[in-house]
């Protein structure tokens, strides 16, 4: 396990990791890529980007905030909200739609209490939408990490999810 990977099985606390993100800058100074790869470092590190983080990076690599603001609303991958263990994409293309897939995430979002783009409490779980998993056969469908699941009905939701303790 690499120092950028906290373990999942102990709960550091987040102003723990903030040292380690001040190394992992070190490294990086000076380099062309370093705002790229300081931002990359810190999201594996937080599971998230959180301001603090943003600051020090800011602060660190003599990037103005806004720069690194910039970059972070850009780039897709960067998240700046807190990111589950596992990743819930409840697909509404057509397919899916009409077959029930609306049904599908508001039962997502009631069993989990959050909505799309959130994260549940204890950072199980992260709920998004996707227009098209190429399963239009299977709809409606959903992915759940990697694992496609077709044919959702809203009462097996939660044997579904319960799978990813």
């Amino acid at each position: 396990m690499t120092s950028e990977h906290p373990c999942q099985c102990a709960q550091v606390s987040e102003e723990e990791l903030y040292p380690r993100l001040e190394e992992m800058i070190e490294q990086h100074k000076g380099k062309p890529t370093e705002l790229i790869m300081a931002l990359h470092k810190a999201q594996n590190l937080f599971g998230y980007l959180p301001k603090k983080a943003q600051e020090i990076i800011s602060e660190r690599l003599n990037v103005p905030i806004s720069t690194v603001c910039g970059v972070i609303s850009f780039y897709s991958f960067f998240s700046t909200v807190p990111k589950g263990r596992h990743s819930i994409k409840v697909c509404l293309g057509t397919a899916c739609y009409v077959r029930g897939g609306q049904q599908t995430l508001e039962k997502v979002e009631k069993e989990l209490n959050t909505k799309v783009g959130g994260t549940t409490d204890d950072r199980r779980f992260s709920v998004d939408v996707v227009r098209c998993i190429g399963a239009c056969g299977l709809a409606p469908a959903m992915l759940v990490d990697n694992d496609v699941y077709g044919r959702v009905k809203s009462t097996k939701i939660m044997e579904i999810l319960n799978k990813y303790e």
